[in-house]
This record gives structure tokens, sequence and C-alpha cells, in this order.
């Protein structure tokens, strides 16, 4: 599947599914990072409980083979033969482990189908709307997949505000409540100190 799409100034980008052949891209996106976010690899939701093998393989090869065993799932945006920002999907199943888990555990009345876990934008392509392209994108692949439930874990900025709090827009790893506002989800409840947790319905496609 690749997908054209616009960022708000009318710019082309194109939208991939993480897989085996897009792999090389990802890993290109993630080394000029160091690995995103102190070398995570955008593995850590997949950690709960902590497999052995991660530790083992080292972060990298540990996503590699999530890859290649399909355990793992992700909307690149591609400008175009550079990947340039994801969006990390998958069922609650494959991606475990969030921030606040026992308390979304204790709260939650309905699992979704799907959760959208993490986001990454490169750094020379910040503040152009890539993070809701990525999103898009996730959504897209999603619809492809049966659709469903899909539910994210934004930062709340104006509870972070009140509190006193300013977030780097580097450590958004999950973007913002205003921007999830805009792409058609809607607020269910706080979560931890700052962030929420959002919903939307996703369609599956008509033929």
């Amino acid at each position: 599947m690749t997908e054209n799409t616009k960022t708000r100034d009318n710019t082309d980008f194109i939208i991939k599914p993480l897989d085996t052949s897009t792999w090389p891209d990802f890993a290109a996106l993630a080394e000029r990072h160091n690995g995103v976010f102190g070398g995570c690899w955008c593995t850590w939701f997949h950690l709960h409980p902590e497999p052995p093998e991660r530790k083992e393989l080292g972060n990298r090869e540990f996503k590699k083979k999530f890859v290649e065993a399909d355990k793992t799932h992700a909307a690149l945006v591609f400008d175009g033969e550079e990947a340039i920002a994801w969006a990390q999907f998958g069922t609650v199943k494959e991606l475990p482990n969030i921030h606040h888990r026992k308390q979304w555990e204790a709260e939650s009345k309905e699992l979704p189908d799907y959760r959208i876990s993490c986001i990454f934008v490169d750094k020379r392509y910040r503040r152009k709307g890539l993070a809701a392209i990525a999103v898009r994108g996730a959504l897209s692949l999603i619809a492809q997949q049966g659709g469903g439930l899909v539910e994210v874990y934004p930062h709340d900025l104006a509870e972070k505000k009140k509190a006193g709090k300013k977030v780097s827009s580097s450590f958004l790893y999950n973007a913002t409540r205003t921007m999830y506002e805009r792409e058609g989800f809607t607020y269910l409840r706080p979560k931890g100190q700052g962030n929420c947790v959002m919903t939307k319905v996703v369609a599956v496609p008509q033929p």
C-alpha cells in the first residue's frame, strides 16, 4: 500500500507501511536521531512483560525481528525516497506497555481494537503538520485491516500548562489533544498528569 497525502502547506508526501521492504528507511530515520528517545527504536510499547531476547539482541535488532515477524506496525511518511516520520499502531496485545498502564487498566470499560502508541517526526520537518499526516496514514492502514475502535494517549497541553509544566516538542511522543481533536478523535478521560485518553471509530473503506 502506498498513499499520497499533503500537509497544510500543500506539500506532497507518501505513506507506506512498515515492513521488510521499508525497514531500511525506518532504520535510517531512527539512526539519524540516535535510535530515538534514548535509543528506544520504538520498542518500549512492546515490552510488557519484558521479552528476554530484547536485552540479548538490543533494541535495533529486536525491532527488526518484530518487523520480520509482522508483529509491529507503523505508517511511514516519505518525502521522496526518505522516511521522515512514523506513527506506530497495533492491538493491545501487540502494544501492551503504555504509560500509566495500571491506571488505564483500572479505568478502561472497553478495549480498543487498535491503539496508536507513538509518533516521531524528523527534526528537520517538525512544526509542518507531519504528525497529523502520520496519524492519518495509520488510520488508513487500520481501515484496510478491518477498522474498529482506535485509542490514543496524547499530551493535554492545557492541563500541563495549568500545572506549570512546559514540554519540548521533541518529547511529544504521541502528539497533543488539540491535534487529535482536529483529526476527529473524542476526549474520554485524563490519564496520568497531563495526558489523556481519546478514541475514534475507523470504518472499513468502501469499494
